[in-house]
């Protein structure tokens, strides 16, 4: 069953593909759908777990097609260090984000931080480096883990 929070993240997404002129399909929405209803992030073989529950045989090919067109399309980020996959909180516009990784409890905090974004921006620059993606993921421990350990 689908939430309330979901079907929003889900509309907004259908809404934002019509207005790029790009499709988001039955199953990209599923992808996207599972994405959102999880409370970590999952990598691509636990979607396709989820996918392949009361349905069909699927591929892996299938859930990889489905996130390229949602990475591309900035309804869902990548988070390098722990292979997986989280929903976008703020897909209407492209950015550059941060995110806080708990190592305890696994909850991912996403930033939208134009500082942080800027100050790489500048390094990469003076440095002579040219940045093609900005993944900034930051692995500590949450407030709330933190305050449990006390």
């Amino acid at each position: 069953m689908t939430s309330i929070a979901e079907k929003t993240v889900l509309d907004r997404a259908d809404s934002l593909c019509r207005a790029r002129g790009v499709r988001l399909t039955a199953q990209r929405r599923r992808v996207l759908a599972i994405l959102c209803a999880s409370a970590r992030p999952l990598g691509a073989y636990e979607i396709l777990d989820a996918m392949r529950e009361g349905s069909r045989a699927l591929a892996p090919p299938t859930v990889y097609r489905a996130l390229d067109f949602l990475l591309e399309q900035g309804l869902v980020h990548k988070l390098e260090s722990l292979h997986a996959f989280v929903g976008c909180n703020h897909p209407e516009h492209p950015h550059s984000s941060q995110f806080l990784i708990c190592n305890s409890c696994g909850e991912v905090t996403e930033l939208e931080d134009e500082a942080i974004a800027r100050s790489l921006g500048s390094a990469a620059s003076m440095s002579g480096f040219q940045p093609q993606r900005r993944v900034v993921e930051v692995i500590g421990t949450c407030a709330g883990c933190a305050q449990k350990g006390r």
